[in-house]
């Protein structure tokens, strides 16, 4: 049976693109090779945080599509009962709006569009934390 992806609120693909996120974030943390949990956890929270998210949103916006912007748009508009606890409300809501394009890309099937997104995702998140002279 076929979804209407339209119906579904901006919140709910966010609520699932925050998992798909977690998650290829992860696995191309582990692809990379065999490493201590501690090591990868690090890793991994620098780039799934709501600070980075928002920095990654900005890495990929040039490459999305009409209908990738307008669900980013939707997510980042959409009223949250929740605070930001350790970002801005500005990138909470930007990280919001990827949440949802990743939720909204993974109900599609399109696992290569997630995968190609979260490389650049990743690509961002380090070159930024260099730039700040992290290692």
């Amino acid at each position: 049976m076929e979804q209407d992806l339209r119906k579904y609120s901006p919140l709910t693909f966010a609520f699932l693109g925050d998992g798909v996120y977690g998650l290829y974030v992860r696995a191309a943390l582990v692809e990379r090779g065999n490493t201590q949990a501690r090591n990868l956890h690090n890793a991994a929270s620098k780039i799934v945080s709501a600070t980075a998210q928002a920095a990654a949103l900005d890495a990929i916006e040039d490459i999305l599509t009409e209908e990738e912007k307008e669900t980013v748009r939707r997510g980042s508009n959409a009223r949250t009962s929740h605070q930001a606890k350790n970002a801005s409300s500005y990138d909470y809501h930007k990280a919001t709006g990827l949440e949802a394009l990743f939720g909204y890309l993974y109900m599609q099937g399109r696992t290569d569009r997630i995968e190609e997104l979260i490389a650049r995702c990743i690509e961002a998140a380090e070159a930024g934390g260099r730039s700040r002279g992290e290692k």
